[in-house]
């Protein structure tokens, strides 16, 4: 399987993890940093390693999926929702849908339903090298706690059956998979959301 990235694709990557990883932290934040700017670099690093490389990661997915079929594949970011994204978190929420992956070529249903189910569970994956940093304190407990609790939120969330999220493409091929999928993720995003809170730096 050969995996090639245009020079688009990869600014189109780099930007969106740039992009999105600054959303979260504002979000983590509440905000933009106007008391103590200093105190949220930690913040912004803990982002970049957690919600942007599950984002990166997610997105990389559905790439290689695509291609181990055949297709030619490339990201593109949508630079409209990513400017939402960053203007959202600023007023302490946050909506984000920082682009997706294209695919073309000949594609069968069940294919499709692979390529949307490899994102979400590439989240649920990545949350496991996470657990073992919440054993620590400081810097690296964060890191574990955010990593695992965002990852498990992008799989749920991405589980929905509804308009362009994995799910509904998931739905389309398989019912029986999707009820799988849809509780194992949709059901650790419940424990993540509840289960235990973000901590504050």
């Amino acid at each position: 399987m050969r995996v090639q990235f245009s020079t688009r694709e990869l600014l189109d990557f780099a930007l969106a993890w740039v992009a999105l990883s600054l959303a979260f932290a504002l979000f983590f934040n509440g905000g933009p940093p106007l008391v103590d700017p200093a105190s949220f670099l930690p913040l912004l690093a803990v982002s970049f390693l957690t919600a942007g490389v599950g984002f990166l990661l997610h997105e990389m997915a559905h790439k290689l999926t695509a291609i181990h079929f055949g297709k030619l594949a490339e990201f593109r970011a949508d630079y409209g929702m990513l400017f939402i994204a960053v203007v959202t978190a600023l007023a302490g929420f946050l909506f984000a849908a920082p682009g997706a992956v294209y695919h073309r070529g000949r594609s069968t249903v069940r294919e499709n339903g692979l390529i949307a189910l490899a994102g979400p569970l590439t989240n649920v994956a990545l949350a496991v090298p996470f657990v073992p940093l919440l054993l620590f304190d400081g810097f690296a407990g964060l890191v574990g706690i955010y990593g695992v609790r965002i990852n498990l939120l992008l799989a749920g969330f991405n589980m929905v059956p509804f308009g362009p999220l994995d799910g509904r493409t998931v739905l389309d091929w398989n019912r029986t998979v999707f009820a799988g999928a849809f509780v194992l993720c949709v059901g650790l995003a419940v424990f993540a959301l509840f289960g235990f809170g973000f901590p504050v730096l």
